[in-house]
């Protein structure tokens, strides 16, 4: 989405013709509020208003151009090599050039359960399953411009670090790290991701 603006002083609505404005005038009535008058020219809009130090009408023109290559799109990502989501969310979510991928727990697809207590394997299982819903939405741990870390202990950042690092190559992602007072499923770890397709 594109936005422009122009404004236009001591011009009377009538005095904008279609050759100043790039194309057809059409006002639109009744006007929104005293002393304001909209009109759309070719997919802009023409805002006119008067001051009460002024009887002069002054146009603003507002362009909002949607480019339909640039239009967003939505679509859902759905492997089942990666844990199925645990309520009304999608894996992921492919707009337009990014993915987003909701917060993967260290849940082993096939039951569902833990691969272990352990906060060192959950976050390798985590990163296993962002790999699988990465793949599904042709990515990889390359694309991943910005990731999420949600820890139920801070205390465990030096052990997450260790693992995480092996799947992320240079430059790493931006990364945003926080303990939180708890995660689903008393998980130790959640990570959320966007990655560029």
């Amino acid at each position: 989405m594109a936005a422009w603006c122009l404004a236009r002083t001591m011009v009377s609505p009538v005095a904008a013709t279609a050759a100043d404005l790039g194309g057809p005038l059409r006002l639109r009535a009744p006007p929104l509020a005293a002393g304001f008058c909209c009109a759309s020219v070719a997919g802009s809009r023409l805002w006119w208003s008067s001051s009460q130090s002024s009887k002069a009408r002054r146009p603003f023109a507002c362009l909002n151009a949607t480019i339909s290559s640039i239009s967003a799109t939505k679509e859902a990502i759905q492997t089942e090599k990666a844990p199925a989501a645990l309520g009304p969310y999608s894996q992921a979510i492919k707009s337009n050039n990014l993915l987003f991928m909701s917060g993967v727990l260290g849940l082993v697809p096939e039951t569902g359960k833990f691969v272990s207590e352990n906060v060192e394997e959950q976050t390798e299982q985590v990163l296993k399953n962002m790999g699988e819903i990465l793949k599904a939405s042709g990515a990889t741990y390359a694309s991943v411009v910005k990731t999420t870390i949600m820890l139920a202990d801070l205390k465990d950042f030096k052990k997450v670090n260790e693992i995480y690092a092996k799947y992320f190559p240079s430059p790493a992602p931006a990364r945003s790290t926080y303990q939180v007072a708890a995660l689903p499923m008393d998980a130790r770890i959640e990570i959320e991701c966007i990655a560029t397709l």
